[in-house]
């Protein structure tokens, strides 16, 4: 089986969706088809058919977070250092051609939100971040074209 890098908040946070989807929503649909069955024909029955279609998508988002929950490979990042870029890094790095510093954390895809700073590990940026220190350019393809960054610094934590 396949792992998937992520951090503990990361997993907490799939695991209180995971708990939402069963205690809220899960009640609440099987709530609302037996209210559409009440109302006769289910054939033309628009509601139960929404129901229905909404059962499905929450019955398939518990079955996924199930899996990547159960895939979960937490990493502390805490007991991490060095200077070196890795999961859970934090990022400061200098756009070549803007000179605007920007800084990203490096997380697992489940947690990835750029307007947060994080970024999947599985990102063409992390990808080409990975293993490089301070002071090393790294050129990043985009669809604008190869984009060029100078790493300013790495921390973790």
């Amino acid at each position: 089986m396949q792992k998937f890098p992520m951090t503990a908040e990361g997993l907490a946070k799939l695991e209180e969706e995971l708990r939402y989807l069963k205690t809220v929503e899960r009640p609440a649909v099987i709530r609302a088809i037996a209210e559409a069955r009440s109302h006769g024909d289910l054939s033309e029955n628009a509601e139960y058919h929404a129901a229905r279609e909404r059962q499905s998508f929450i019955e398939g988002r518990v079955a996924e977070l199930e899996a990547r929950i159960a895939a979960a490979e937490v990493i502390d990042i805490s007991k991490l250092s060095g200077n070196t870029v890795s999961f859970g890094a934090k990022v400061t790095l200098l756009d070549e051609e803007t000179e605007e510093e920007k800084t990203w954390r490096i997380v697992g895809a489940d947690e990835a939100d750029i307007k947060k700073g994080l970024i999947s590990i599985s990102s063409p940026l992390a990808r080409a971040l990975l293993g490089k220190k301070v002071g090393d350019v790294v050129e990043v393809p985009a669809p604008g074209g190869a984009k060029s960054y100078e790493i300013v610094a790495v921390s973790f934590g």
